[in-house]
């Protein structure tokens, strides 16, 4: 599905039932693009070529897999983009078959081992030693901003081995229907949060005392208690919180300046894998190269997520035929059920998904979005489904359902565990999170030559053919061990590009 069988100085063709190619550069009108094919008119850059004739309502294929059929009579030569297509029905989801397509002869792993911080609950390991201070309403962020900033400047230069102070700052906790059927999702979320491999195990949460979202919603009973928890309406004004802030965070410091690096297997690493900016080369350089480097985490036994439900959804039966057992592909079902009624209950469905800026890098569809968006899960045997923010019970390949829109796809996964994300981008985005460091792969050099100190791995060789999806995979491989064991900083950690914790809440706000 994903192998590239053509790559021309001109075009590239992924499957050899394609009847369109994408534009390795722009194309001017009247060049001939292969034997037969002259371009009827300029083709942009990532977008599609016709290479025959297509009628009305015939398909147009690309991946192998039907993208849309035809409003208007193509042409050989002709450009297709977003305006040329009719969308085709979803894939069915009751009928999925499981355990048709597992791939045991996975790349064997260079590197078993990499050098991360031992947590006290045996679980995953942390890529970085942070300070994680919860809140439980957005109603505390400036004071706790405040304080923060001045724990960094006071105290964090006492504690050379604590690498930041982050606050989990959000918008929920109050006016809204803690009670209602999908509040568990958001509250799930903050309470996974806090357990993040990177925090260590320390708890700090600081709370209002008035809000709905109440501090046993966050944690179990045992850790409630005066070294784990301020409410700032008990303290006596600004002063008395922010001092009562700073003493427990120092208390927290001293407990993770403790903490130490150590060689430890790939099981104990967690990583996650999200795309955003994409292009249509994303599916064939940035995406596949993750999806080469996750094959060979997971063959050396480490967890790798990816996510993002509508950007799956047309390509659901390919993950299915992935899943390992029935119980996880009737669980990718009904996650996949679950989206489809979400959207469906505010009048809108996939179609919405595609970005101008995806349009503009020639993704016509979703259908094409998704195709290209699940060659970074690689081949490797799906073990687990999981709904969003909820934990892992398993080591391997999970898909962890969560939306599509990247700055509320991060804090699923960090609530779900991971300790590091490789992000792919072929438009390009600042993209960043505070508490794990993110990879940054784009899938064009232009986007590498343009953004050189954003990005961190360059998967755009591949298109012209001066590098395979095997080395860029190892590369990116080898750069996320160096990353997780603190030998490397990622662009965004350099810069401390990070996004606002944004948590997924389809519950009513009242």
């Amino acid at each position: 599905m994903d192998k590239v069988l053509e790559i021309s100085p001109l075009f590239i063709r992924i499957n050899d039932a394609d009847n369109v190619a994408i534009a390795v550069k722009d194309i001017p009108a009247g060049a001939k693009v292969a034997e037969g094919i002259i371009t009827n008119m300029e083709i942009p850059q990532a977008h599609k070529v016709a290479l025959e004739d297509i009628n009305v309502g015939e398909s147009v294929v690309r991946y192998g897999m039907i993208l849309g059929f035809a409003k208007e009579s193509i042409k050989c030569g002709d450009w297709i983009n977003e305006f040329a297509l009719e969308l085709p029905k979803p894939p069915n989801i009751d009928e999925m078959e499981y355990g048709k397509n597992i791939d045991t002869e996975l790349p064997k792993a260079p590197r078993r081992t990499f050098e991360g911080f031992r947590n006290p609950d045996g679980g995953y390991a942390g890529t970085r030693n942070i300070l994680g201070i919860s809140s439980t309403v957005q109603c505390v962020t400036g004071v706790l901003n405040v304080a923060v900033q001045k724990m960094k400047e006071e105290l964090l230069p006492k504690y050379p081995n604590v690498d930041d102070i982050v606050p989990i700052n959000h918008a929920y906790g109050c006016g809204v229907a803690i009670n209602a059927s999908e509040a568990n999702i958001p509250i799930r979320t903050l309470r996974n949060l806090i357990k993040n491999p990177n925090f260590g195990g320390q708890i700090m949460v600081v709370g209002l005392g008035c809000e709905k979202l109440t501090v046993d919603m966050l944690l179990e009973e045992t850790d409630i208690n005066p070294n784990n928890v301020i409410i700032l309406q008990e303290q006596e004004g600004f002063d008395a919180m922010i001092k009562a802030l700073m003493k427990m965070a120092d208390m927290k410091l001293q407990i993770l300046n403790e903490r130490i690096r150590e060689p430890l297997p790939l099981s104990d690493l967690c990583i996650g894998l999200q795309c955003g900016g994409s292009d249509a080369f994303s599916g064939v350089t940035a995406n596949p190269s993750a999806g080469y480097a996750s094959d060979m985490l997971v063959e050396a036994g480490a967890t790798v997520m990816f996510s993002e439900v509508t950007e799956v959804r047309d390509g659901v039966h390919y993950i299915a035929e992935r899943c390992i057992n029935k119980e996880v592909c009737d669980k990718l079902s009904k996650e996949m059920k679950w989206y489809d009624n979400y959207l469906s209950e505010s009048e809108v469905d996939r179609s919405a998904n595609p970005t101008p800026g995806n349009k503009k890098g020639g993704l016509c569809n979703i259908v094409e979005k998704a195709m290209g968006s699940i060659t970074k899960s690689g081949t490797s045997p799906i073990v687990e489904v999981l709904s969003p923010a909820e934990r892992p019970t398993k080591h391997g390949m999970i898909y962890a359902a969560t939306p599509a829109s990247d700055i509320v796809c991060g804090p699923c996964q960090l609530a779900s565990g991971i300790a590091l994300q490789v992000f792919m981008t072929g438009r390009g985005t600042p993209y960043g999170l505070a508490a794990a460091p993110v990879i940054k792969v784009c899938s064009r050099s232009e986007m590498k030559q343009m953004w050189g100190d954003l990005i961190d791995v360059n998967a755009g060789l591949i298109a012209t053919g001066d590098a395979s999806i095997k080395e860029i995979g190892t590369e990116l491989f080898d750069y996320i061990l160096d990353v997780a064991s603190g030998k490397m900083r990622t662009a965004a950690e350099k810069y401390k590009l990070y996004n606002d914790v944004c948590i997924f809440n389809p519950a009513p706000i009242t």
